[in-house]
């Protein structure tokens, strides 16, 4: 435990990825013990893990082999044990991203692959609403205008597979609809940037966190 012996001990995985520091100062703020490591025994020892991501889909996958981090994220998930997807994070999930015609395999922990917003501004960059669904966990408690925070010119558009497969999805809109949340058992993911979000995206952490036990 952290200095303060009430935190949940959350690791945010370095798997090589950005936006680390950013992630970790927004979870210490909601009240967690952070740690930033590339230590998959602590990563599979947590109470949560957060898989964070940034820039490009092989890259992060390319990481996240090297590190070995794919079965750590894969037995907490068959566990039941949270995890936390963010932006990239969340797009390695699925079972393939498509970057410039070139498919890379993902970790395949839900269906569906990542393509290419079909937008005719991109990246699709600044704050956005969301449409999340009824009984929704990371979501509960904020209006229905609360704004979060996107970077990405790829997503999934597939929202039906995911649906048949028991997925809660919160839809965006950036020249298409798109997944912007989901939400499956101990599998938690965001394309957008909870720690970027301000008070929303604090408040949408702390309702993760309310879920790691």
């Amino acid at each position: 435990m952290g200095a303060h012996g009430t935190g949940k001990r959350i690791v945010v995985l370095d798997y090589g990825s950005g936006n680390l520091r950013s992630a970790e100062r927004a979870l210490a703020h909601a009240g967690a013990d952070v740690t930033v490591t590339a230590d998959l025994t602590a990563a599979a020892d947590a109470d949560g893990l957060v898989v964070p991501g940034v820039g490009a889909y092989a890259a992060c996958m390319a990481g996240i082999e090297a590190s070995g981090a794919g079965p750590v994220i894969a037995e907490r998930v068959a566990a039941g044990r949270p995890v936390l997807g963010i932006c990239v994070g969340m797009q390695v999930l699925f079972a393939h991203g498509d970057e410039h015609g070139v498919v890379t395999k993902g970790l395949g922990l839900l269906p569906g692959g990542v393509t290419r917003l079909p937008a005719d501004r991109l990246p699709h960059m600044g704050w956005n609403t969301v449409t999340p669904p009824d009984g929704s966990v990371l979501f509960a408690g904020l209006p229905a205008d609360s704004r979060f925070y996107f970077v990405h010119s790829y997503g999934v558009l597939d929202q039906a597979s995911l649906r048949e497969a028991g997925v809660r999805v919160t839809t965006a809109h950036h020249g298409t609809e798109f997944v912007a949340a989901v939400e499956w058992g101990p599998l938690s993911a965001a394309q957008f940037h909870p720690e970027k979000s301000a008070e929303t995206g604090a408040v949408l952490l702390r309702n993760w966190l309310a879920t790691v036990d």
